[in-house]
């Protein structure tokens, strides 16, 4: 088994680390369903506190909310600021996804934060209302997620910026289990073509079942296979994927509508943490 630490000038190699999808070909889910009601399945801001005010509905994490119109995501029902952009502007929730919603008080996933728990309404505490910026759903399943670039570029226990590293970085921020590294769950994760083997012995699903959220392994490609980010599924089983080192050399990159296969350019397996 090759050492991660031997394939640092490996381009495309298993270490590679997905970041954002940017310019994706498609257009975020909840683009289209952003009509100031809320609906299951979607995490709402609202103007006033108690679930008061214009309300802003989402159905995936946004890093940037804008500042000005008309590019900025804002209020879009009747009442108390109909019209405001969300950002720094938000005083209460109603999280009606399957998943905890964090919000943050920086853009890009950054800064302080508030989570709410699939169901829960609630007031933005004193640091963060007015003053939210990005939010996020944690965990592996739910709408498809806004790409954004917030790798940090450390290497969680792999070396950065390759796939590896990046991958770590998305399971400790998104998945939630923020002390993810390369002895995680008592075993060794090591290089990407050896992931699916470690999440095994971890105790964690795989399976060949894409869900935003999980790490997608490539484990035929190269000498060190690959691994990604699943950020969209759509209804054919086809995903779109935030990776490291794939078409760009330690570099993010993104690709859209990959599958599930034996091909090199595809995944073979899903971990689901």
């Amino acid at each position: 088994m090759e050492n991660i630490r031997t394939t640092l000038t490996v381009v495309g190699a298993a270490l590679a680390v997905a970041v954002p999808l940017v310019g994706a070909t498609s257009a975020p889910a909840f683009a289209a369903s952003r009509d100031g009601v809320c609906d299951a399945g979607e995490f709402c801001y609202y103007y006033n506190s108690d679930e008061a005010g214009s309300i802003s509905d989402f159905t995936g994490s946004l890093g940037d909310y804008g500042t000005t119109q008309p590019s900025c995501y804002e209020f879009k029902s009747a009442g108390n600021g109909q019209g405001v952009c969300v950002k720094n502007n938000a005083a209460s929730v109603w999280n009606r996804t399957g998943q905890t919603v964090r919000v943050h008080y920086n853009s890009g996933y950054a800064g302080a934060y508030q989570d709410f728990a699939p169901g829960a309404k609630g007031n933005l505490n004193a640091t963060l209302k007015n003053n939210n910026a990005s939010h996020q759903f944690l965990g592996g399943t739910g709408g498809n997620q806004t790409p954004v670039d917030d790798y940090d570029h450390s290497g969680h226990g792999f070396y950065p910026d390759q796939c590896t590293a990046f991958a770590a970085f998305r399971v400790a921020t998104r998945l939630g289990i923020s002390d993810f590294g390369n002895s995680w769950g008592g075993t060794s994760w090591f290089n990407a073509n050896t992931w699916d083997d470690s999440a095994r012995r971890a105790g964690l699903t795989v399976n060949t079942t894409p869900t935003v959220g999980a790490i997608a392994v490539n484990d035929v490609h190269g000498k060190f296979g690959h691994v990604a980010y699943v950020n969209a599924v759509y209804s054919d089983g086809s995903f779109d994927i935030e990776e490291y080192n794939w078409n760009n050399p330690t570099a993010y990159g993104t690709r859209s509508h990959v599958h599930v296969s034996n091909a090199q350019s595809d995944f073979q397996w899903m971990i689901h943490f």
